[in-house]
């Protein structure tokens, strides 16, 4: 039997690009060289793997938060969405990268149901992708920029650490 859709949460509407000169408060967390990247998201692999192997891993200790299953669905997905857009980075000439709704990929993927074994096989899968992307940049190639979907300009190296933020900022969400 499948688990049951959860009540949906309120929605992220926070623009989170302010992490990549200011740092995160919530998590302590504090840009990076963008050499580092790639280490440090590769470092991530075996600390998601420990979370979603957790024998709660699929239930919500607050109503109005994913669980650590969610999130490590969230945080898979995400490394598949930026390695495309580094790709493209590298690829194109000042990209503009499609939308993403992690709220709607959360529900039409139904995260909540999801085998967690499964996803940690994927997360690691999709990061170590991702870090060898990261890893693969050539210096003249860190300024390269591209453009969100609202306006928000990165560059390789900004893209970079805003993407290791997303993923380090929940594992502390998980007390990962």
């Amino acid at each position: 039997m499948a688990a049951a859709e959860p009540a949906a949460i309120p929605p992220d509407t926070k623009d989170w690009t302010w992490v990549i000169e200011q740092g995160c408060p919530e998590c302590g967390w504090t840009p990076p060289p963008a050499t580092e990247v790639a280490t440090r998201v590769r470092a991530t692999i075996p600390r998601w793997e420990a979370v979603l192997r957790r024998p709660d891993v699929a239930v919500r200790d607050r109503p109005e938060r994913w669980s650590a299953l969610e999130y490590g669905c969230h945080v898979r997905d995400v490394c598949l969405i930026f390695g495309g857009r580094l790709t493209q980075l590298l690829t194109e000439d000042d990209p503009t990268f499609a939308d993403w709704d992690q709220d709607a990929a959360a529900r039409a993927g139904g995260y909540h149901a999801q085998d967690p074994s499964t996803v940690a096989g994927e997360y690691a899968e999709a990061a170590a992708h991702t870090a060898g992307l990261f890893a693969a940049v050539r210096p003249e190639q860190w300024q390269r920029r591209g453009t969100r979907s609202n306006g928000s300009p990165f560059t390789v190296a900004t893209l970079g650490a805003y993407f290791l933020h997303d993923l380090e900022h929940h594992l502390v969400d998980v007390a990962g």
